[in-house]
Parts: C-alpha cells; structure tokens; sequence
C-alpha cells in the first residue's frame, strides 16, 4: 500500500530512484499548478500537455497598469534525445484590461499572446536515496532521517522570449531565460523545489526571481502545494503566495486548481486557475544484456536495436502510431555452465 500511494504521489513531481538513467514514470508528473518547474523530464517517449485557464485582478496603480487579465497558459513537453534532457515550449494567451488613473480614469481591452518562450532543461544530477528497506538489524537506522535528502537533485534551463507578443508585453527584442532548477524530497509524502531564473536578459524588462514550492501528499489521488514567488525588476518589486490542490483522474490525466495573493508594487489582488495536464505515453523500455557477471554488454544485437528505436525520427513519428498491447519477451540467452562445481 506504501508503494501504491508513493507512486501516485508523482501528481505533481517526479520521482525515480529505481535508476539514474531514466526520468519516466508510470503516472504523469506535471509541473501544474504551481509556477515552479521540477529538475526531472518526462521522459523519452512522453508527448505532455499542461493548460491552465487562469483570472487576475489587481488594483489600479497611478498613471498605467494592468489590473485584470483573462486566459490561458499552455506547456508542451517532450524528451527526443536523452532521458535527462527535455524540451518544452510555454504560450499564454490572454485578454488584458488597460488602465490609466491620473485625474481621471480610463481604461480599453487588449487581447494576444503576452508569451512565448522555448526553452531546454538538462538534469545534471539526480539524488539516489538509501533504500531502508533492506536494513532489517536495526530499526533505529531503517527510520532514520537520510541526510540525503538535504542534497538536492539539480538541472540547468535555458530559454529563448520570443517578442511575437502583443504590444504591451514587447521587450523590443529576443531575449534569454537562463534558471537553475532544484528538489529536495525531505520524505515520501513532502518534497521542496525551488527555482532561481534570469529572465528577458538584456532588454529594459529584465529580471531575477525565485520560486519555492512545498508539495504534500493527501491520499492516493490528492495533493496540495503551497508556494512563493518573488520578482525584482528594475524599478519594482512584485510577490505572491498560493496553495492549490492536484487530483490524479488516471495515470496520464490530471486535474488542478490553485489561489494566489499578488503584491505587485504599490497594487494588491488575486490570481485563480483551473487546468488540465495529459500526456500521450509512447515511452519504451530499453533491454540490457547482461554477461554472467552482471555487467552490460556493449555492441550486441540488443543496444543496436535499442539505438534504432530511440532515433530522433522514430521518436517523432511514433507519436503517430498506435500502442500495441502485445506482450514483449526478452530475448532468450544461454549461461555458459560453470565447471568448477
């Protein structure tokens, strides 16, 4: 039942201890609904898709501002070349209320896309934890708190803005997004992942912020998170705190829904949203040869055929294709006798 519920506490974060070598997990890990982004991929072989319809209100500051926005959020991830890298691609659409107080107060309507970013994230290192399991002489030990745990796995990202946006989100050109990305799983139901990003580098617009996010496992299905996040621009500072919960409908559809309490300069508001997270799971397990020793065996009919499945256009194209539920066998292999007994 304990192993049951762990791994269905990957609504929201991916977990996988089982091997260094591969960020796939048997339910979908979405960063939703939170605005901080997990180190892990999907994995290869993982098409995913995460929306969010969201509404912002804020007060309206002196002379220009954007008090209310209406729309969506979309991310697509995928991993083609190697498990530890992913690829993804973010676009928000939405409907913004213009407005201007001086005197006297005006406002319009302006609607359009206010992001588009496409950007990579690679896992450089992944924390592997002790499996207590195992030790049954001392119970004090299988209990103990792993130290590990306060060594957090760690990715790289780095991202491109595109400035294809409305007028009133143009920086005036392509700008990078650089961030490093981190998580501790402090136990099986509470993990922390924190972020530091560099956005819209080099342009008047640009700024540093941090992310953190605590995420808690309610039941099988149920999650909660609570987060923080800070802006430091130029000439303002902007904050907001949310909580949100995560219900896993199955393993590859979930559904979420966060609050949050914006500070954003001088005005103060609300943030709300609902979305939907599906991946399409065209994810194959590698075989491994294995001699009699144990060791893996390089340059065997297995690694070619497994090279030949995990090329760039044979993972684009199976997107296409329609999973069989066959079963697969492993090849069968004989082991030389051992003489001496």
């Amino acid at each position: 039942m304990k192993n049951v519920k762990l791994n269905f506490f990957l609504i929201l974060f991916s977990f996988n201890f089982s091997s260094i070598y591969s960020q796939y997990t048997d339910v979908i890990n979405s960063n939703k609904p939170g605005f901080s982004e997990s180190p892990y991929s999907v994995g290869s072989g993982i098409y995913q898709f995460e929306s969010n319809i969201f509404y912002r209100n804020t007060s309206i500051e002196p002379t220009f501002s954007i008090p209310q926005s209406f729309g969506i959020d979309l991310l697509f991830r995928t991993s083609f070349f190697l498990e530890r890298l992913e690829l993804n691609t973010q676009l928000t659409y939405q409907r913004d209320k213009i407005a201007f107080k001086n005197i006297f107060q005006s406002h319009y309507f302006t609607s359009g896309l206010s992001r588009v970013t496409i950007g990579a994230k690679y896992l450089l290192f992944q924390q592997k934890l002790t499996d207590k399991t195992k030790e049954v002489r001392s119970w004090k030990r299988r209990n103990a708190f792993d130290k590990k745990r306060l060594i957090p796995s760690v990715a790289i990202y780095l991202g491109m803005n595109n400035d294809f946006v409305n007028d009133v989100h143009k920086v005036g050109s392509i700008t990078p997004k650089v961030g490093l990305l981190l998580q501790n799983d402090l136990s099986n139901d509470f993990n922390v992942i924190t972020n530091f990003y560099y956005d819209k580098i080099g342009s008047d617009f640009a700024e540093f912020s941090y992310i953190i996010t605590g995420t808690v496992n309610l039941s099988g299905r149920l999650s909660t998170f609570f987060e923080n996040q800070g802006i430091f621009q130029k000439n303002r500072t902007s904050s907001n705190i949310a909580t949100g919960l995560a219900y896993l409908f199955n393993r590859d559809l979930q559904i979420n829904t966060s609050v949050r309490a914006l500070f954003e300069g001088n005005a103060t508001g609300f943030y709300t949203g609902l979305g939907v997270s599906y991946r399409i799971n065209r994810h194959k397990d590698s075989y491994v040869e294995l001699d009699e020793n144990g060791k893996e065996l390089k340059d065997t009919p297995i690694n070619s055929y497994n090279k030949k499945q995990n090329g760039f256009f044979n993972r684009i194209f199976s997107i296409f294709k329609k999973k069989e539920n066959v079963k697969r066998e492993r090849p069968k292999r004989s082991r030389k006798k051992n003489n001496n007994k």
